[in-house]
């Protein structure tokens, strides 16, 4: 086996919901919908939505019932420019993301904004280029 990550998939318990977050307001095209399980159209890793329940269900693993406490996954995506990361931040949240923290320069010199999906899960927007220490490089709150 050649170690290369082929797909990722985000489970949930509220598989709608986050379908339509990531196709909706991320704009990631659905390409195919099993109800329980989901993937996107999408250039590179591939990217699904699979309810617990459907794990449950295949695997027999009860372990898929445990919630979990804290982040497990963040997606990161890239930007053309730093400018283009504070208009994508700005849309993002407009259209039903949640702020976590407004695009900033950060200390290893990436301009980047955090927000979060439905179930809570934080991911970033970013762009390489921005100058360690630029504007927006203040503490978080």
């Amino acid at each position: 086996m050649e170690p290369r990550i082929d797909l990722l998939t985000i489970l949930t318990d509220d598989v709608p919901t986050m379908v339509a977050f990531y196709r909706d307001v991320l704009g990631i095209p659905v390409r195919d919908d099993h109800g329980a399980y989901v993937e996107f159209g999408h250039e590179g890793v591939r990217l699904a939505i699979c309810s617990r329940a459907e794990m449950i269900s295949v695997t027999g693993a009860e372990s898929y019932r445990e919630r979990r406490a804290g982040q497990t996954i963040e997606l990161a995506f890239r930007t053309a420019s730093p400018d283009e990361v504070d208009s994508e931040y700005t849309r993002l949240v407009a259209a039903g993301a949640k702020p976590i923290h407004a695009p900033a320069t950060m200390p290893w010199g990436m301009r980047t904004g955090f927000f979060a999906d439905p179930d809570g899960n934080i991911h970033e927007v970013f762009a390489e280029g921005a100058a360690p220490g630029g504007e927006g490089s203040e503490e978080r709150n």
